[in-house]
């Protein structure tokens, strides 16, 4: 194989990548092997016919595509790792001569990691942590965990009222038809969910356990039912039962049964600690943030278009794998949510920019501050992903190919250049 790069604009090159004959020959044999049992000529039994009588009824073109395409992969490769420059795109491949008897050839078109030249990174503006915690704040909090062990009693002494769940029946009509999914029994439902069409749960309020109620709604104009949208519709509901939630009372019992502590001064004093805990990281985080931001908007580049969509794609594989986790194919989420695939990698480009900004300028910061990772670093990284595999760290380090040693450095590095961009900004 020989290479030829070819630097373009915006960030682009054309690597003219060529195979020899000989090469070409031995693809374009295999691809006669592997589809000689398909192809019929009268006076031969099927997959006897020989390579030459093929090409010279059909052509010898009949096995360039799939020549091509056992070539193109590992000599792409094989390119990739010989040539000097950086590539962060998918390719695109054009090819330039396939012929019997001479060398292949093909190009592929390739986004280049794009120059960054920094502007100010150092002195930025962050916001100071705030650590104060309120005494507001506790009980908030103290109050969530007693709801978290509310116990839900029947309700027979009064009506509906905001929060309650209750258990109805209901079903549906628009112009005194009732239309489909419109009906349900014993559903439960919490009034101000929000689970229902706007005005349905409000108009259950103040009604009576056993009580027959008709319900008027508008069903919005962007309702995922093309036949609802914007109609009027009158749901004949019947209340069954009023369930609400009876608190705990907050007292020494109570903290011992939801903490460690035996009293509910020394839990208010946890509670409060780790509110100060949470405070100081979330501040930390939103510092980070804004440093990077800052970072990011100070410097100059020039994205090439097939960097971005590599990346858009790659975020858009990334969420379908998420889906099949969860049991979704991407054609069931887009029927479930009205998405569509066009409005899925437009709604991911933004964030696809900003990945891709984010992790240049800070690349850039590491190069120029010369920010190493050390081998104490790196081993207690390895540790944290060995743990989270319930794996021991030499063994998972043993597993990690040399490629993917040196991503996770590259990794630890970016966070220690946002770590330096925090050490190194003024609190306001």
């Amino acid at each position: 194989m020989s290479l030829q790069v070819e630097k373009l604009e915006k960030n682009m090159a054309k690597l003219t990548i060529e195979v020899s004959a000989d090469d070409l020959e031995k693809a374009l044999q295999n691809a006669y092997k592997k589809q000689k049992n398909r192809i019929a000529i009268p006076g031969f039994r099927k997959g006897k016919v020989p390579r030459q009588m093929i090409e010279k009824m059909y052509g010898a073109e009949i096995f360039y595509d799939d020549a091509a395409n056992e070539l193109i992969p590992k000599a792409y490769s094989e390119a990739y790792d010989e040539s000097e420059i950086e590539i962060v795109s998918r390719p695109e491949i054009d090819v330039v001569q396939i012929e019997k008897g001479k060398p292949f050839i093909f190009t592929a078109t390739v986004a280049t990691k794009p120059e960054v030249t920094l502007g100010q990174y150092k002195g930025l503006e962050v916001e100071k942590i705030s650590t104060d915690v309120t005494p507001e704040e506790v009980e908030e909090k103290i109050q969530e965990e007693a709801e978290k062990n509310a116990r839900t009693i029947t309700v027979e002494d009064r009506p509906v009222q905001d929060g309650d769940e209750i258990i109805l029946d209901y079903e549906g009509f628009v112009d005194g038809v009732p239309f489909e999914g419109g009906k349900a029994e014993n559903y439960p439902l919490i009034i101000g969910s929000g689970s229902f069409i706007p005005g349905f749960e409000e108009q259950l309020i103040g009604v009576e356990a056993g009580t027959d109620v008709e319900v008027n709604v508008t069903f919005p104009e962007e309702y995922h039912a093309e036949d609802l949208k914007g109609k009027a519709a009158v749901f004949q509901c019947k209340v069954h039962e009023i369930k609400a939630k009876e608190l705990p009372e907050i007292d020494d019992e109570f903290a011992a049964e939801v903490s460690e502590f035996d009293t509910l001064e020394e839990y208010k004093e946890d509670v409060k600690a780790k509110l100060e805990e949470q405070k100081a990281s979330e501040g930390k985080e939103k510092q980070e943030d804004s440093a990077v931001e800052q970072a990011v908007q100070n410097a100059q580049y020039e994205l090439p278009d097939a960097m971005i969509e590599t990346q858009v794609m790659q975020m858009a594989d990334d969420f379908a794998q998420r889906m099949r986790g969860q049991g979704l194919t991407m054609e069931q989420y887009f029927q479930f949510t009205g998405m569509t695939s066009e409005k899925l990698l437009a709604d991911i480009r933004p964030q696809a920019v900003k990945s891709i900004e984010t992790r240049l300028v800070l690349e850039a910061i590491v190069e120029a501050e010369n920010i190493e990772v050390s081998d104490e670093k790196f081993d207690e990284e390895i540790a944290k992903m060995a743990d989270m595999y319930k794996m021991e760290a030499d063994k998972f380090k043993e597993y990690m190919g040399d490629k993917e040693k040196e991503r996770m450095k590259k990794d630890i590095a970016v966070q220690e250049a946002i770590t330096f961009l925090v050490e190194n900004a003024v609190e306001k």
